[in-house]
């Protein structure tokens, strides 16, 4: 670390072990004459109506503070994030950069039919006007969500790590598959990095839906017959579409079939459904904590906090980001 601002790393509840790991990995890039980088004591007060106070019980005047936190579930957890940011900034912060592993309301993007809210940007206008100066994400569910910031955006992928986590697989007759057809650039992507289009297919599940969270009919599109196929995705909340591809893809012919998704979301039974599922394996990541996955059968857990610590150090120290992206 070479910055003439000292750097501090605070972590909002939600994400407390992400940042603990990233702190870890942080001090593994250290100089042995640097002194080590330690998780900032944040302490959030509850109140008995359900507000919290967050404050700051060291000083953070004049430093470089990263404040981490995934707002899942989102609306306390966000609420939490913008208090931090303020409470940084009025303590004199030189700079605040929000770190969010997993970005709430992102799939509120746009106007998808009338007279709703478009979240994402309300979400991102919040928090500029908390007072965060940068934010650090994953895996957003549409990239243009970058462009309803007004401040820097650095949109990390998960690529990174699943793609090293895909090639010790070392799968003869692979092929991509995306679970809807707005996954298509990313299975393109994956599928290129994996080979090129010749040595590794990409399949695209055309899904209707019935109403939101319940999928009506998928249909493949693509060679399925005798691939081992792995699904990529950003997030799997539910577990619906994903599971409902995968036994389409098994039906005709697919000789395995496994997922890899960024955000593991899982809301209500998605984990049971995953174990009843044609699905031979799930990989995902810790952007949204699962400690009690640990050691489960089907579903693995690889971690995003050496992308994440190493994205940091480089934003901290002015450095080019670019070799870090991957998709």
């Amino acid at each position: 670390m070479i910055h003439s601002h000292r750097i501090e790393v605070f972590a909002c509840r939600a994400s407390r072990d992400f940042a603990c790991k990233v702190i870890e990995h942080l001090n593994d890039i250290l100089q042995p004459d640097e002194t080590p980088i330690h998780l900032g004591d944040l302490q959030v007060t509850p109140f008995s109506d359900g507000e919290f106070q967050p404050c700051f019980a060291e000083s953070v005047r004049g430093a470089t503070v990263f404040i981490i936190q995934s707002t899942i579930a989102p609306a306390d957890n966000l609420m939490e994030l913008l208090l931090t940011i303020d409470a940084a900034k009025r303590a004199s912060a030189d700079k605040v950069i929000a770190v969010m592993p997993y970005y709430g309301w992102a799939r509120q993007d746009r106007k998808d039919r009338p007279r709703v809210a478009i979240g994402a940007k309300l979400t991102a206008n919040l928090l500029t006007a908390a007072g965060c100066d940068r934010v650090m994400t994953c895996d957003l569910h549409a990239d243009q969500i970058q462009g309803f910031f007004d401040i820097p955006v650095d949109h990390v992928y998960a690529s990174k790590v699943f793609l090293p986590c895909i090639k010790a697989m070392k799968l003869k007759n692979l092929s991509i598959a995306a679970p809807d057809m707005g996954g298509a650039k990313r299975a393109n992507t994956y599928a290129k990095s994996l080979g090129g289009r010749q040595e590794c297919g990409v399949i695209i599940c055309h899904k209707t839906r019935e109403r939101a969270n319940v999928v009506a009919e998928i249909k493949a599109i693509g060679e399925v017959e005798g691939r081992n196929i792995i699904i990529v995705d950003d997030m799997i909340d539910t577990a619906g579409t994903l599971c409902k591809a995968a036994d389409v893809l098994k039906e005709k012919g697919a000789a395995s079939v496994r997922c890899c998704a960024t955000h593991g979301i899982l809301s209500g039974n998605a984990v049971e459904k995953i174990h009843n599922s044609a699905l031979e394996e799930v990989f995902i990541t810790d952007t949204i904590p699962h400690p009690e996955l640990e050691g489960d059968s089907k579903i693995r857990i690889v971690s995003m906090s050496q992308v994440f610590a190493s994205i940091i150090e480089k934003v901290y120290n002015y450095e080019p980001i670019s070799p870090d992206f991957v998709y």
